[in-house]
């Protein structure tokens, strides 16, 4: 009998990273979206794929998608380096700062996939925790960085709870993590619709790269293209690492010609911030704890009903949200993408429906918290 090989060891228990794709009416579970790029996007990209040379390798550097993301943030070319979505910026991170003997910290809850990338990198974990109102606080942050991981990952807005990282915290921890070569890395996702953004804080003496993917803000996640904006050196070095021609022409060309639509993007940002305000006022007079939100979704959590049922009457009325519960301290929490006028209405009604049904027993409840709003 064939033996077959096996799988690493630190591995072994690891499961894959995935969202549930229900066939529903109304989802709000990826944080997508809800518009898609302006038609006159579609049309660039139709008419430059036809002259497309598909014999030939992409341009390895990205040179023109890079500089263009340049003149956007106002830095150099050389501080920009782009892939196949934020996930393949942070892996490579982590490939080229990370691995065996090293550790990168995570304050929890947070994106599960900077945990994930961690175990798969073969690098160690450091788990922070964030404070009542899902903030970092001092404390935390010098208990974590005193044990000087080589890196540490902030996300601002946080995933899946909404708020926006401390400034002051996020610039103390770059200043101390240069005394060891630590790197600092703020996940931006979301950074568009948030009140500040760690971009401000990129120089060539700090050890920090803030990454930006085109999949939320963009209305581009089936493009899969993400980048990061960093000092020089630390943009050569991930080079040397990441596969040749690993972002490919179709992908350079849809971002080039997206930043053309600057404009669109930023009116689409501010319908949405817009949205948010309201689906977040329509919650607060429901029986939930709703945590405030700076980004395109909003964590909330049922008072006297199982979520988990409660995702499962909303799935049944065909709206899809995220069941939160199984991530660190999350317990009984739903999170909610914002999307159109009428997939908001559509779940805003399912929701009251639901809870005004009767329920099972109440969910077990996360430690209370002070930004809690009723």
């Amino acid at each position: 009998m064939t033996r077959r090989p096996a799988i690493r060891s630190d591995l072994s228990a690891l499961t894959g990273y995935h969202s549930p794709q229900l066939e529903v009416d109304v989802r709000l579970n990826t944080n997508e979206s809800p518009e898609p790029p302006p038609a006159e996007f579609q049309a660039d990209v139709a008419a430059a794929l036809a002259s497309t040379p598909w014999h030939r390798y992409p341009d390895r550097e990205a040179s023109r998608l890079r500089t263009a993301l340049s003149r956007h943030h106002r830095v150099d070319p050389s501080q920009i380096f782009a892939a196949n979505g934020s996930n393949e910026v942070i892996q490579t991170l982590l490939l080229t700062f990370g691995g065996l003997g090293r550790v990168a910290a995570t304050f929890e809850p947070t994106y599960a996939l900077h945990r994930h990338l961690t175990s798969i990198t073969g690098t160690g974990h450091l788990e922070g925790r964030r404070d009542a109102g899902f903030g970092v606080d001092v404390t935390e942050l010098d208990r974590v960085i005193d044990q000087q991981p080589a890196v540490i990952f902030f996300c601002s807005p946080n995933n899946p709870t909404g708020n926006a990282e401390d400034r002051e915290v996020v610039l103390d921890a770059v200043t101390r993590a240069g005394e060891w070569g630590g790197l600092v890395v703020v996940d931006e996702a979301y950074g568009q619709f948030c009140s500040w953004s760690a971009l401000d804080l990129v120089d060539g003496d700090r050890n920090l790269a803030v990454c930006r993917t085109f999949s939320k803000t963009w209305a581009m996640a089936a493009a899969r293209l993400g980048y990061l904006v960093g000092p020089d050196w630390l943009v050569a070095e991930l080079e040397k690492i990441v596969l040749p021609y690993h972002l490919d022409t179709v992908t350079q060309t849809a971002g080039l010609l997206a930043l053309d639509h600057t404009d669109a993007m930023a009116a689409r940002v501010a319908r949405l911030v817009e949205a948010r305000g309201k689906v977040q006022d329509r919650l607060g007079q429901l029986d939930l704890d709703v945590w405030p939100s700076e980004a395109n979704f909003i964590l909330f959590r049922p008072r006297r009903r199982d979520a988990a049922q409660v995702w499962q009457d909303l799935v049944d009325r065909s709206v899809l949200v995220r069941d939160c519960s199984s991530w660190p301290r999350l317990e009984g929490c739903l999170r909610v993408t914002i999307g159109s006028a009428e997939e908001n209405d559509r779940f805003l009604t399912a929701l009251e429906a639901v809870l005004e049904s009767p329920g099972g027993p109440v969910s077990a409840s996360p430690e209370p918290s002070s930004q809690e709003s009723t």
